[in-house]
């Protein structure tokens, strides 16, 4: 049997105020990915234990809802919205395009932990389509060319 984790104490406090409210278990899932970046399995397992929620009802919640991630995300987070302006105007194409880049696919960490990168729905920046978000600085009418350029800015910085 695995060692069992202990739950940060800022995370415990809120799932004792949490406890017996309704929607305590997306709330406490809300404050966990807050805290990891993503629900780690150790954690959703004392989770499981500590809130008394069978383990199948977090996992259903959290693949549920595209908000929840399983997978640690790369210290730099790409979003490329795929709203309706944006997939008009080649949002398709920027995803393939940092696929081929990255040597990974969506929501999936690069090999060096920098970076992953995810479709969205509308960011709302229609009349700067197609756009894409690195963290919170917002990159519109972005081309594919552009491309190797704005994840050169995010690996200089390290």
């Amino acid at each position: 049997m695995a060692a069992q984790v202990t739950l940060d104490p800022e995370l415990m406090s809120f799932i004792e105020e949490w406890k017996d409210k309704p929607g305590n278990l997306i709330m406490v899932l809300h404050k966990t990915q807050e805290k990891y970046g993503y629900i780690p399995r150790d954690i959703a397992l004392e989770l499981s234990r500590v809130m008394d929620v069978p383990l199948a009802k977090i996992y259903g919640v959290i693949t549920f809802y595209h908000f929840f991630k399983l997978k640690k995300p790369g210290k730099h987070r790409i979003a490329v919205c795929m709203g309706t302006a944006c997939f008009l105007k080649g949002g398709e194409d920027i995803l393939k395009e940092l696929e081929e880049l990255l040597g990974v696919g969506p929501n999936t960490a690069t090999d060096d932990g920098l970076f992953s990168f995810e479709a969205v729905r509308c960011v709302g920046c229609c009349g700067l389509a197609p756009v894409l978000m690195v963290d919170d600085e917002v990159f519109g009418k972005v081309t594919k060319d552009e491309l190797p350029g704005i994840l050169a800015k995010f690996r200089n910085k390290e």
